[in-house]
C-alpha cells in the first residue's frame, strides 16, 4: 500500500521538469494548426495540474492560456469582422480600401504561433518568459 494519502502533497518539480512543461504550455498554440481552436486546453490542463507543485510552471501555463484565448479567440473574432465590413463595403468599392487592412488583422493568429513558439523555447533554456502587455498582469493575478 504504496498509495499517498489526500493529505500528502506531490513533491515539486524538478527544474528540468519546470522548463519541460512551462515549454508544452507555450507550444500548445500549435494544437491550434490541427484544430483550429483547442489550442488553450493545454496550457489550462497544464495549469490545474501542476499549479500546486511548481509556481514556474503555474504562472508561465497560465501566462500561455490567457495570451491564446486573447490572440487566437479574439484574433479570430477581429478577423470575422474586419472580412465581413470589407465583404460589405466591396459592392461600393469602399471595402476594396479595405483589403490591406483586413490581411493583416487575419495574421494575427500567425504572430501568436510564432510568439507562442518563441515562448517555448525561452522557457526550455530556463527563461522567466513574459508575454508583452499581458506577463506582468498574469503573474499578479496568480496569488501565493
Amino acid at each position: 500500500m504504496n498509495e499517498q494519502s489526500p493529505q500528502q502533497s506531490l513533491p515539486p518539480l524538478t527544474p528540468q521538469e519546470e522548463r519541460q512543461w512551462a515549454m508544452l504550455a507555450h507550444l500548445g498554440v500549435l494544437v491550434n494548426l490541427v484544430s483550429g481552436f483547442l489550442g488553450p486546453v493545454v496550457p489550462l490542463g497544464i495549469y490545474l495540474i501542476y499549479k500546486d507543485r511548481s509556481r514556474y510552471v503555474a504562472y508561465q501555463s497560465f501566462q500561455a492560456f490567457v495570451f491564446q484565448i486573447i490572440w487566437w479567440i479574439g484574433g479570430g473574432i477581429l478577423t470575422g469582422i474586419a472580412w465581413a465590413i470589407t465583404g460589405t463595403l466591396s459592392a461600393v468599392l469602399i471595402g476594396l480600401i479595405c483589403i490591406p487592412f483586413a490581411c493583416v488583422v487575419s495574421a494575427m493568429p500567425l504572430v501568436a504561433l510564432v510568439y507562442g513558439v518563441y515562448g517555448g523555447i525561452q522557457c526550455n533554456q530556463g527563461a522567466d518568459f513574459k508575454y508583452w502587455l499581458i506577463g506582468d498582469w498574469t503573474r499578479s493575478t496568480l496569488t501565493y
